[in-house]
């Protein structure tokens, strides 16, 4: 079954709340993704991602908040949860689906850090995830940086 991009979207909400709750916690994935799949509205998000969001962002989650520490002015430990659990998922797109576009993971994060985060989390969030971007994925923020046509 194919997903639209706003059920991706809502996977990616509903995994930054379960994530959040999961670092907050300490409570057991399988736990937290059945909370998640009693709620009505789950069925609207793409549940497979989602599912793979919670549990891959926790297995990865050294190479994940390797790969964001350098980009950050403070360790990962005191990066506000809500905004830590977004560089998280974003991370994790970021170094394993090659198949999303950097500019959309960072699209899709900071409009999480709009509707989630602190006052100026969003600005926190894209300067981080486009610095990350370009260390993780050099090759197609270049080739997004160059001109069309020479214009």
């Amino acid at each position: 079954m194919k997903f639209s991009a706003h059920a991706r979207s809502r996977a990616r909400r509903y995994a930054l709340q379960a994530l959040y709750q999961w670092d907050l916690s300490g409570q057991e994935l399988g736990e937290i993704r059945r909370q998640f799949a009693e709620d009505e509205e789950f069925v609207r998000a793409d549940v497979p991602y989602f599912t793979e969001l919670l549990g891959q962002v926790p297995a990865q989650l050294d190479v994940i908040d390797n790969s964001i520490a350098e980009h950050l002015d403070r360790p990962m430990k005191q990066v506000d949860p809500v905004e830590r659990a977004i560089l998280r998922i974003a991370g994790y797109e970021l170094l394993f689906h090659e198949d999303i576009p950097f500019r959309v993971i960072i699209n899709e994060a900071v409009a999480l850090a709009r509707k989630f985060g602190a006052d100026q989390g969003h600005a926190f969030i894209n300067g981080v995830l486009d610095h990350a971007a370009h260390k993780i994925r050099p090759v197609e923020c270049a080739a997004k940086g160059k001109k069309v046509n020479g214009l």
